[in-house]
């Protein structure tokens, strides 16, 4: 028998969103970031990084969807200083996950620092005839993918922005250009 992790999901854009989820200990990050991904309907573009928590949602150890080429773990990372971020299929679950109500930060948009705070629930042996990954409770709408306020301001170039100062040069008719 295997063992299952119980994870709450909220987010906090949107008060009503709830996800519980349960899935393998052994799963590994990046299974772990596609299934959340997609259950909550986003696309698989973009990088996304999950964090270790602490109790008052403080970012710990960065685990990222691509491999940042830092390399295997180093002295500073066994001295508990700044410590690499590590690819995300590398680790599963159980390997980061040592306590009870360990907590995770799940940040699906770097640049905006829009994320998702997940937070361990139960550890237990799996139900004989039951698939996992699942989800065992949800209510409310995920927050959108893409924030809709940066989504404008990156449609809109500097050179736009620019050129809003001079959207109403007419040009100057007394200007003679012929010699």
């Amino acid at each position: 028998m295997s063992m299952i992790f119980k994870f709450r999901m909220l987010s906090d854009e949107s008060e009503t969103f709830v996800r519980d989820y349960e899935v393998r200990y052994d799963m590994n990050l990046a299974d772990f970031h596609a299934y959340l991904r997609e259950s909550v309907g986003y696309e698989a573009d973009g990088m996304a990084s999950i964090f270790l928590s602490d109790a008052e949602w403080e970012k710990g150890r960065e685990f990222t969807s691509e491999d940042m080429g830092f390399g295997a773990g180093t002295e500073a990372e066994e001295e508990g200083a700044w410590a690499p971020p590590v690819p995300m299929e590398r680790v599963s679950l159980g390997q980061i996950l040592h306590e009870r109500f360990g907590r995770l930060i799940y940040v699906f948009d770097l640049f905006n620092e829009r994320q998702f705070f997940i937070e361990l629930l139960e550890a237990k042996f799996e139900e004989e005839g039951v698939e996992y990954p699942r989800i065992v409770a949800e209510a409310g709408e995920p927050p959108l993918q893409y924030d809709a306020a940066a989504g404008e301001a990156a449609e809109r170039s500097m050179f736009d922005e620019a050129m809003d100062e001079f959207g109403t040069f007419e040009g100057d008719d007394s200007y003679d250009d012929e010699y």
